[in-house]
């Protein structure tokens, strides 16, 4: 029987590229955003948000119900936020930022855990984070998203202790600057014209390609990928601010 997987984020950015890897490695793929997207092949788009865990629930439920089994969640959904530095920052910046890029990612653990742990086999099980680069530096003018994904790291971690001797991982990916409407945004709130400059700060001298770090992030979910539970995986073309 096919691999089942939940992504959030699936929508745009390396979410759907996640979707679009997984669907061409033979997994039925609910994918999950608070915007509207094709149904991916053999799959199925729900519209709802992360921070709302009961529409979560319904999508996990919905993937049990069809096919049996959920073997794989991917936490992608994401915003950024930010422009001023730490102590002009507003409370309901912060809150969104905690909201969808924790919280979210909390949500999905908490409803997709279970669904795995009861599952035909666990032990092929696979939750993944999308971290960032961010995470590991500290990012002028956006102390709020650098939290919020050291937030999500330490999610992971604590995560993967939970799961000790299940078979069920856990796992963080941390891409760099990457092609996608979020690095848009970053670029808008440094006030630069072309997103390409980000470029500068990664060895590879260019921007990642969603694809690739989907690949990455598909390399997680595998069955293979067991040794990597508890980890951090870097998919930043060697970032350095």
């Amino acid at each position: 029987m096919s691999r089942v997987a939940l992504v959030t984020g699936a929508a745009g950015g390396i979410g759907s590229a996640t979707v679009a890897r997984l669907v061409e490695q033979g997994y039925a793929v609910v994918g999950y955003d608070v915007r509207d997207a094709p149904d991916p092949d053999g799959g199925v788009h729900v519209v709802g948000d992360v921070a709302d865990r009961s529409e979560l629930q319904a999508a996990v439920d919905l993937a049990v119900g069809r096919w049996g089994r959920l073997d794989v969640a991917v936490a992608a959904a994401a915003v950024i936020a930010g422009g001023r530095p730490l102590w002009e920052t507003p409370d309901d910046e912060l809150q969104e930022l905690w909201d969808v890029d924790v919280r979210g990612v909390w949500n999905t653990a908490a409803v997709a855990v279970p669904a795995m742990l009861a599952g035909p086999a666990p032990s092929g099980c696979r939750f993944v984070a999308v971290a960032s680069a961010a995470a590991s530096y500290g990012l002028f003018h956006l102390a709020g998203y650098t939290a919020a994904k050291h937030a999500v790291v330490g999610l992971v971690r604590g995560l993967a202790a939970d799961l000790v001797s299940t078979g069920v991982t856990a796992v963080a990916v941390s891409p760099g600057s990457t092609n996608t409407p979020m690095l848009e945004e970053t670029a808008r709130i440094y006030g630069l014209s072309d997103p390409v400059s980000f470029a500068s700060s990664q060895l590879l001298r260019r921007v990642l390609d969603p694809a690739e770090v989907a690949a990455t992030i598909a390399f997680c979910c595998s069955v293979e990928g067991a040794a990597l539970n508890g980890s951090v995986v870097s998919a930043d073309g060697g970032f350095r601010p």
